[in-house]
């Protein structure tokens, strides 16, 4: 991989990771596009921590009053009913579901689910229904004619339930063209949450996951000959500085905004995927690495 191809890939995943477009999809189309290799699967997720790590200070405050509140609570029982404790123990209950089924399709998510007409489903498909999810939550909203605004649900009323559903979401997002945070805020405003509060959760609900999955594919990648470990860590910065810059502006914009432009943006990619891909454009296995 080339310093260029970091940069662009970097800024790519910056890009895309908290926005409900897939950034595992883009990063795949961007090779694609460009004739590059496939990225892979370890460079998106040792990646991926760049971004997480902007979370992490985005969100300090939350995430310090949510580990403090939650180690207590393992010596305090009464402190288990204090909210940042069950935030804490709901993010661990809603990261069960993508830990088991991302080392259950380990092979399937490196394999199969990387074809290029899989991933324009996916956008498609998920598209359509943040679309809904999204006309559903602005109905409740502002209400209508004949109705009064409905209140929706705030993170103090998330419960196990909710929680596990948030997860099974997430996990569908092992899945490229689905979108971690398309999945788990759609799922969130399915469920009544206020769209702040699915978006805040998702992103806290992704820290252990996406840091774990980095953390594995670090591990295999540090015993492989094939990781041009400088462009790498370049991108991986790169991540880390353009995702900061795009949740400050997505926290905002989702206050008072709708998901439809990226709704109409997700199914007009995926169409596009599908016609290149069926006219012999572009190969549905394009640009997958060779090792």
């Amino acid at each position: 991989m080339s310093w260029f191809e970091s940069l662009i890939l970097g800024l790519v995943q910056g890009l895309t990771e908290f926005l409900p477009v897939s950034s595992s999809a883009h990063l795949r189309l961007t090779a694609a596009f460009s004739g590059w290799h496939d990225p892979g699967a370890a460079f998106t997720a040792i990646t991926q921590i760049g971004t997480e790590a902007a979370v992490l200070i985005y969100f300090r405050q939350d995430i310090g009053r949510i580990i403090s509140a939650w180690t207590r609570s393992l010596r305090d029982r009464t402190m288990r009913k204090d909210p940042d404790a069950r935030m804490g123990w709901l993010v661990i209950v809603g990261s069960i579901p993508i830990g088991v089924l991302g080392l259950t399709l380990k092979d399937q998510i490196e394999g199969p689910f990387r074809d290029l007409r899989v991933t324009a489903t996916m956008l498609i498909v998920v598209g359509v229904i943040i679309g809904v999810a999204d006309r559903m939550a602005a109905r409740d909203e502002t209400g209508g004619r004949h109705r009064a605004p409905k209140r929706r649900k705030e993170l103090q009323d998330l419960g196990v339930r909710d929680g596990l559903i948030y997860g099974l979401c997430q996990a569908m997002a092992l899945i490229p063209g689905v979108s971690r945070s398309g999945a788990t805020i759609s799922g969130g405003l399915f469920m009544g949450y206020r769209r702040e509060a699915a978006a805040r959760y998702s992103f806290l609900l992704a820290i252990p996951a996406v840091l774990a999955s980095g953390l594995f594919e670090l591990k295999d990648a540090m015993e492989s000959d094939h990781v041009s470990w400088g462009p790498t860590i370049f991108a991986t910065i790169i991540a880390f500085a353009t995702g900061y810059a795009v949740i400050a502006w997505f926290m905002k914009f989702i206050s008072t905004k709708s998901f439809m432009p990226f709704v109409w943006y997700r199914v007009a990619l995926g169409v596009v995927i599908i016609v290149l891909v069926a006219l012999g454009v572009l190969s549905p296995h394009a640009a997958e690495s060779a090792g």
